[in-house]
């Protein structure tokens, strides 16, 4: 079994096999014509159960063989132009390359002794980072696992820095169409879910300020502590821009830490023509993004930055073993130090190798391009009587639903939205994404693939509209 370690010895079986792998999945991705196949739960289960994981089976090529059956041939393909559902991108080959690196090197990013020049790479890509921001020389940060845990620890730092005892008394401003992590931080916080303070948001989906100002002048009033303000820069389901210049005066006024959820806007921080949209970020505490949403990286790849490095404290604790203190007297740089995590897998390598390879202009191309379409998307939306759109793109997301001229029932137009999407899914001709927007439901577009194109989603509006009227005319058949 010596020969499947990975080693000098074995140095041309790695390479044999990882080719022979790749050389399956790049042919997957030539031949594929559709985003998903439609195979169900119950016809894919079987397979799966079949496999005895007790009886191996030897040999790369069967072993590939049979994840072509398990796996390949029926994955969700977010690389193909007609996947338009959740906020997943195609991914750049540099960062892929840098994929294989780390998990061939498998350096841990916890300690200097660990990863040595690892951990520079990814201190240097926090510091780009947080410089693209604005947050000003004593910002820092640390690479996460995703866009949760980056809201987990900026909440945690922000409720040490309430400095109070009772948390009881703690409360968190959010938008009501924030991200579910911010009520899922503050329940792992001890805070409770009614901690968080949910505010209306204007037409546009945008936090109203005026709403912030009355709650938060409330909070003084009634004795409790404003912990946090989680300014959105980009919903999950909107796209939309929450008005940070306007929150960061608030929050200096009231003295609250500001948090920006950008794990989906990040991308703007590398845009050519939008940037601007995120007027005010500089100004925040502490920042999430996600390079695994807008910067075209595969999962995972995310980071949070905070304005005053001094803050990290609140997340660490010294270990004997790993971490000592004295490696702080001897200036040894251990990002453990940073981190909710320990072991953490070296995923900085490739944001390093896109930037490297293609500079941050070619990342922001990629993104404004995926906005430009969004917006003419909107313009076919808006003039298809079919369609009611609900606001004009920000970003890169489109939420609409299908409107029958002759059905006035909102429930009724409600089954034959879902219908549509879950007919579309089956035929794996497209993948949308579902919503719901004043309590009715509504489809969704994140174009996040510079590859699809408008006629991309006039062909998808066409089959939703078609599986929508399938659905309504059996309606009324077993009405009749």
């Amino acid at each position: 079994m010596r020969s499947h370690l990975l080693n000098g010895l074995t140095a041309e079986h790695y390479r044999s096999s990882v080719t022979e792998g790749v050389e399956r999945v790049a042919a997957k991705l030539a031949t594929t014509d559709r985003p998903f196949t439609g195979v169900t739960v119950d016809a894919l289960t079987p397979r799966v159960d079949a496999i005895d994981l007790d009886r191996p089976l030897g040999d790369t090529a069967a072993v590939l063989d049979e994840l072509e059956d398990v796996y390949l041939k029926d994955a969700v393909y977010f690389h193909h132009p007609r996947y338009l559902a959740h906020l997943n991108c195609p991914v750049v080959i540099p960062a892929v390359l840098g994929e294989a690196v780390l998990s061939a090197v498998n350096s841990s990013l916890d300690t200097w002794d660990q990863s040595a020049g690892g951990t520079l790479i990814e201190r240097k890509l926090i510091d780009w980072t947080a410089t693209r921001i604005g947050l000003g020389p004593a910002a820092d940060g640390v690479f996460t696992s995703g866009g949760t845990q980056s809201n987990l620890q900026a909440l945690l730092l922000a409720r040490e820095e309430a400095k109070t005892d009772s948390l009881a008394g703690l409360r968190i401003f959010a938008s009501e169409v924030s991200h579910f992590s911010v009520k899922k931080s503050a329940k792992l916080l001890g805070l409770g879910q009614e901690a968080v303070v949910p505010l209306p948001v204007d037409h546009d989906k945008r936090l109203q300020t005026v709403a912030l100002a009355r709650e938060l002048e409330r909070c003084r009033r009634d004795g409790l502590v404003p912990m946090a303000v989680v300014a959105t820069a980009g919903t999950t389901d909107f796209g939309s821009i929450d008005p940070l210049p306007e929150i960061a005066e608030l929050c200096a006024q009231y003295g609250v830490w500001m948090h920006v959820d950008a794990a989906y806007g990040c991308g703007l921080l590398a845009s050519l023509k939008y940037r601007a949209r995120l007027a005010g970020i500089e100004r925040a505490d502490s920042v999430t993004v996600d390079y695994h949403k807008s910067f075209f990286q595969p999962v995972s790849s995310s980071a949070l930055l905070v304005r005053d490095t001094a803050t990290l404290r609140h997340a660490t604790y010294h270990a004997e073993y790993l971490n000592p203190r004295r490696m702080v007297q001897e200036r040894i740089p251990n990002q453990v130090d940073k981190s909710l995590q320990t072991t953490r897998r070296f995923d900085a390598l490739k944001l390093w190798m896109t930037l490297r390879v293609m500079g941050a202009d070619g990342i922001g191309a990629l993104f404004d391009e995926v906005c430009d379409l969004a917006a003419e998307g909107w313009e076919l939306l808006a003039a298809d009587p079919r369609f009611d759109v609900v606001v004009e793109p920000t970003l890169s997301t489109l939420v609409f639903r299908y409107i029958p001229a002759a059905v006035t029932d909102p429930a009724e137009i409600d089954r034959a939205n879902l219908y549509a999407r879950k007919a579309l899914f089956a035929s794996g001709d497209a993948v949308v994404a579902g919503t719901k927007v004043g309590g009715r439901h509504y489809l969704k577009f994140t174009l996040l693939n510079p590859e699809t194109t408008a006629a991309d989603i006039a062909a998808v509006l066409d089959l939703i509209a078609g599986h929508a009227e399938q659905y309504l005319g059996e309606s009324l058949d077993r009405a009749s």
